[in-house]
């Protein structure tokens, strides 16, 4: 319990008891629940959607379904693909690129790239059958945060100095977390066609395999704005493999 309650506290800003211990041990066992967390937030996000469909059209629902998804994270997610986009996008080396990501002020690479992914995001959204819309947002939040579970398994971790502005993180995955992530992703493929799913799982590995051969070449491993990125590439994937899928049935 204090494992998931870790996890729950650093990726989300849901509630936790004052009195919950902290180590990086617990941290890193924290990265076991990030699937189940993407699941916690996809269906909030369904449920405002719900709600919200009940007085108004969709494309005003959807919007309130995004924000509150933002919201429940704390733009965790977001703040940290914005980083990366300033970062990679300016950064010529290492250095100089967690110099950057480390920077509270946005920059035009971070401004552009959020735009733009929370632009698809909804474009997306809206051009998918309505009475999809709920378990895709369920489904895409927690595939979506198995991906960054295996980067940390599979890449180095660029560490930040003292000064970093980012969150502490997991930087280790046991053999233990990994398929404790993996399997409490399985039950949540089958609310879709199985033809989708199958579609869907490929689509985040080749993501996820792409997204690692960049930062590895670029830098040398991942930082904690990277594992924010990937996530959000990812789930941004997703809903435009589902586009492709309901358009071409």
């Amino acid at each position: 319990m204090h494992t998931f309650l870790t996890a729950l506290m650093f990726f989300t800003r849901i509630p936790v008891p004052a009195s919950l211990p902290y180590s990086p041990e617990l941290l890193n066992k924290a990265l076991r629940f990030f699937p189940l967390i993407g699941a916690l937030v996809g269906a909030l996000g369904a449920g405002v959607l719900w709600l919200a469909l009940l007085i108004m059209p969709l494309p005003l629902a959807l919007l309130l379904s995004m924000a509150a998804c933002v919201f429940i994270t704390g733009a965790f997610h977001e703040d940290g693909f914005a980083d990366f986009c300033d970062g990679y996008g300016g950064g010529t080396n290492t250095e100089r690129i967690l110099e950057i990501m480390k920077d509270s002020r946005l920059g035009t690479y971070g401004v552009i790239g959020l735009l733009l992914i929370l632009a698809t995001k909804f474009t997306t959204l809206i051009h998918l059958p309505k009475i999809h819309i709920f378990n895709l947002l369920i489904v895409a939040n927690t595939l979506s945060r198995l991906m960054p579970v295996f980067l940390v398994r599979t890449c180095p971790y660029i560490r930040h100095d003292a000064l970093s502005k980012a969150k502490p993180i997991g930087n280790q995955v046991s053999s233990a977390s990994l398929w404790i992530a993996i399997l409490s992703v399985l039950p949540f493929l089958f609310l879709l066609p199985p033809l989708l799913t199958v579609l869907m799982i490929v689509a985040a590995l080749l993501v996820s395999w792409r997204f690692r051969t960049y930062i590895i070449k670029r830098s040398g491993g991942y930082s904690g704005d990277g594992l924010g990125a990937l996530q959000q590439l990812t789930e941004t994937s997703l809903y435009l493999i589902a586009v492709i899928y309901f358009t071409q049935i």
